[in-house]
């Protein structure tokens, strides 16, 4: 009786384990990966005026609406639309200091870009850098940057 016991404990401790491993899609926290995946959907939809409304207070203090309308115009016009993105990298942070404090997630993607120079468009590749900030147990967008060469 004991060993069915102990097996019926070990098997709910495996449900659980897989249960929490599930909330942490490619090791993000559930919330972080809903939130960048939105905020993917607007960059290439265009919905500049969303994503800059529903981004951390960071963004909005360090750039305005027209601002951060105006460097996304560049980007798009430089790279053209996003032809496909592959994870390199997402690290949670904990920092006290810094231009960007408290519990962060920082998410690199290498990027393939439809470059709009030529015909037909010439790909190009670049970095994403998404960077997450976690306020009342909400994330959101506070930071987002691209390299490329063709940027230059």
């Amino acid at each position: 009786m004991r060993n069915i016991w102990l097996f019926g404990i070990s098997i709910l401790a495996l449900v659980s384990l897989a249960c929490n491993q599930g909330a942490r899609r490619n090791g993000l926290p559930a919330g972080a990966q809903a939130v960048l995946e939105a905020a993917i959907e607007d960059i290439d939809a265009g919905r500049y005026q969303k994503l800059y409304n529903e981004s951390a207070d960071e963004w909005r203090t360090a750039s305005t609406l027209d601002q951060s309308k105006a460097t996304f115009k560049t980007l798009h016009d430089k790279l053209g639309n996003v032809r496909n993105r592959e994870l390199q990298t997402a690290r949670e942070e904990q920092t006290s200091t810094g231009p960007i404090s408290g519990h962060s997630l920082v998410v690199v993607y290498q990027a393939t870009f439809d470059q709009n120079r030529g015909t037909p468009a010439q790909p190009v590749k670049g970095m994403e850098t998404f960077t997450l900030l976690e306020r009342s147990g909400r994330w959101y967008l506070a930071r987002y940057f691209v390299t490329s060469d063709a940027l230059k």
